[in-house]
């Protein structure tokens, strides 16, 4: 699978890998192939897909890669050029220029340009890529969650023309199985939190251990952050007492009686 000499392949493969959430099974291999991405520059022929999306790969894993790459698909004005109407191209591009950073106008007019045409022909793509092309242009894919990005790409990658039968079967098992892992730590918090709610009586507080569970699970959704997904939790939980005692429950006295505990305590 990661034998091929092209680097084509290797860009392809690895967006695949990423996108179906199973980038973590192949770290090793993937390192190597991104050394090779790096040092193998993409020959002048390249597509607008295979170049943006060598330059969102690379600057996904912390290589820098200048925007002057896209410099080839620019007229003699500086602007793209009015040809480039490839759907999977301009979409690539849209979401490889949301990964810019301060001081970039051309990654700005990337985003504008292959914005403004992904819109006018988005009601005429077929599936699976007027689906992507549709959460794109509502939440670029740098800016989306992974883990529910990953949930709609294992629905589509079988659509795909030469998919991977057995990189699927790889990604739906590995889904469920750090599902499985996500289930017994929500059920591990509630009973943590049902414990609290009925031995001081908090009656008053909203109940958000799924929500609070659901930002820490969407930050950090790998298997071995476990422990970081139950401390966020829980913090979060513990912000929702304060903020609901100060807000609905308490007097003035006893918000005052409880600020002052809170500063003894030297907890914040």
């Amino acid at each position: 699978m990661f034998n091929s000499s092209n680097s084509t392949d290797g860009i392809f493969l690895l967006d695949t890998l990423q996108h179906l959430g199973i980038d973590h099974l192949f770290e090793e291999q993937i390192h190597n192939t991104l050394s090779e991405i790096l040092e193998n520059k993409l020959t002048s022929s390249a597509s607008l897909h295979e170049e943006a999306l060598r330059f969102r790969l690379l600057r996904e894993h912390g290589h820098w890669v200048s925007p002057d790459v896209f410099n080839k698909f620019k007229g003699e004005d500086g602007t793209f050029r009015k040809d480039i109407t490839q759907p999977s191209g301009l979409l690539s591009l849209y979401n490889a220029a949301h990964l810019l950073i301060h001081g970039e106008p051309a990654l700005e007019e990337a985003i504008s340009f292959a914005r403004h045409h992904l819109e006018l022909v988005s009601g005429s793509l077929m599936s699976p890529l007027a689906q992507q092309v549709k959460r794109a242009l509502h939440r670029s894919l740098p800016r989306s969650c992974k883990r529910v990005e990953t949930l709609h790409y294992i629905s589509e990658y079988g659509e795909e023309e030469g998919h991977n039968p057995v990189l699927l079967e790889l990604a739906k098992l590995d889904f469920n199985l750090l599902q499985h892992v996500h289930l017994k730590e929500l059920k591990a918090i509630t009973e943590w939190w049902k414990n609290i709610y009925d031995h001081i009586g908090l009656s008053y507080i909203r109940d958000r251990v799924v929500e609070s569970y659901t930002w820490a699970y969407v930050i950090y959704y790998e298997r071995c952050f476990e422990l970081l997904r139950i401390i966020i939790a829980k913090m979060m939980l513990l912000i929702t007492i304060l903020d609901d005692t100060y807000d609905t429950h308490g007097t003035i006295e006893e918000c005052r009686k409880l600020y002052e505990a809170v500063q003894r305590s030297k907890i914040m």
